[in-house]
């Protein structure tokens, strides 16, 4: 079995079609039908067959399909291995919910790494709740994310810690003098990070609760920059509670107390089952549940307005 071949065949598995996978590839139907029965020959197996209402796999062909993105995935990473190893580096790749990516990673990729001289940590966010695709795929090495968006038979997860999510507002905002009513909440601006698009989470649930209309909500590059909002008084935020803590001792913040106006997570960190996880996101497993990570996770502030990014943006850490 070929690369190509494998190519050919997972996205004519994910898309249901030759013609769209050909598409797709940027290549010919011919061609994508030559790879498909080219592996049909060489496992001995039809695969699938072309019924009225698409394709019809065969088990072989479904279980070539899901074993395909996986050796696919393998590949890439091997190759990123060899070119690390040849310049004395190893690489973990981290994927972590967009609440996670900026308060807590900060301090907890430095305390990790520090342990480790030759190690770079590979940072990017997803938002989609693909968490255990993206394990299984190879693409990433290890996971950190709410708790009930990982499981799986291929996956296996930790609960770590646990936070609050708290509205805040501006000292002086009409919200905070009283507990404010639904309505006088679901006209308010609501400034909010990129944890606002995340399927599932605690912001989500809460703007849900809430009822918020998706006019009122403002939707800012990095959770910092609608913090940063918030204390100009332009609006009420979401935010985990460790974040601002010095603001609201100062007096820059001030809570906005509410029976709906707070909600708690937990975050867990998750590996493919077995040996199939790198060494390196077995040691990120066992280091993250330690007082000293605990300790700089929760010390370490947001990351700068001009420093974060969400959804692609990829942080190295060395």
């Amino acid at each position: 079995m070929t690369p190509s071949q494998l190519k050919a065949y997972s996205a004519v598995a994910r898309l249901g079609s030759v013609k769209a996978a050909a598409a797709e590839l940027d290549v010919s139907e011919a061609a994508v039908s030559l790879h498909v029965g080219q592996l049909r020959k060489e496992l001995g197996d039809p695969l699938f067959t072309r019924t009225g209402s698409g394709l019809a796999f065969t088990p072989g062909g479904l279980r070539l399909a899901s074993r395909s993105v996986e050796l696919l995935g393998l590949r890439d990473r091997t190759i990123q291995e060899v070119k690390q190893a040849g310049r004395g580096r190893r690489l973990l790749r981290l994927g972590a919910s967009g609440l996670f990516a900026e308060y807590a990673a900060p301090g907890l990729i430095e305390a990790f790494t520090q342990r480790a001289a030759d190690l770079d940590v590979e940072l990017s966010t997803d938002g989609s709740g693909r968490f255990e695709t993206l394990l299984v795929t190879r693409s990433l090495d290890v996971v950190i994310a709410p708790r009930d968006q990982l499981g799986g038979r291929d996956v296996q997860s930790n609960h770590f810690l646990n936070y609050e999510v708290i509205t805040v507002a501006a000292p002086r905002h009409p919200a905070v003098s009283s507990p404010p009513s639904v309505r006088l909440l679901r006209e308010q601006p609501w400034l909010l990070g990129p944890s606002a698009m995340e399927r599932g989470g605690t912001v989500t649930e809460m703007l849900r609760r809430l009822g918020v209309p998706e006019q009122r909500q403002r939707i800012f590059q990095s959770h910092a920059a609608a913090i940063e909002e918030a204390k100009r008084g332009h609006g009420v935020a979401l935010t985990v509670r460790f974040a601002v803590t010095e603001d609201l001792e100062n007096g820059a913040l001030a809570r906005v107390e509410g029976p709906l106006l707070s909600g708690r997570g937990g975050w867990s960190i998750a590996t493919l089952v077995g040996d199939r996880a790198p060494s390196s996101a077995a040691e990120l497993c066992r280091f993250v549940a330690t007082p000293r990570a605990t300790r700089a996770m929760l010390q370490r502030r947001g990351a700068g307005v001009g420093r974060f990014r969400p959804a692609v943006h990829v942080t190295l850490w060395s």
